[in-house]
């Protein structure tokens, strides 16, 4: 089982959009944990049964092979204060939450905290979808 916390273990463009995200974090004083990048199926198969087969509350929504961790385009982290993580996300703790948030989402990242179920820790890169017609004219000049 593979859950990795190393930044090296992220694809290329995730990588690059992952430290200019730590670095805007520190100009602003942040100080960040990265707590997980890479996670492969057997990992994420572990997460989802959580709550469902397995005791405890669920954590994820996201089956083995569909989570943007299992393709190393999505990283979790927790902001320290004074030294110590910071899990909760109100009061002056959703403040600091949505600085965070903003300042990813200034990097080209999504930031999990905007979904319908807030999943505050978690970043990734969403590739550019590529439209129907220009898959079409790469395949005309391919021929």
């Amino acid at each position: 089982m593979l859950v990795s916390r190393r930044i090296t273990d992220l694809e290329p463009k995730t990588r690059a959009l992952c430290e200019a995200f730590l670095l805007a974090c520190k100009a602003h004083n942040i100080e960040i944990l990265v707590t997980c990048t890479l996670r492969d199926n057997e990992a994420q198969a572990e997460l989802y049964a959580q709550g469902r087969t397995k005791p405890g509350k669920i954590v994820t929504h996201v089956q083995p092979g569909n989570s943007a961790h299992n393709h190393g385009r999505a990283f979790d982290i927790v902001p320290l204060r004074q030294g110590k993580a910071v899990w909760g996300t109100t009061g002056e703790d959703a403040v600091l939450w949505e600085r965070i948030g903003a300042l990813g989402e200034a990097q080209g990242l999504t930031w999990g905290g905007r979904w319908h179920m807030a999943d505050f820790v978690h970043f990734q890169y969403d590739a550019p979808k590529t439209k129907l017609e220009d898959i079409d004219m790469l395949k005309e000049q391919a021929l």
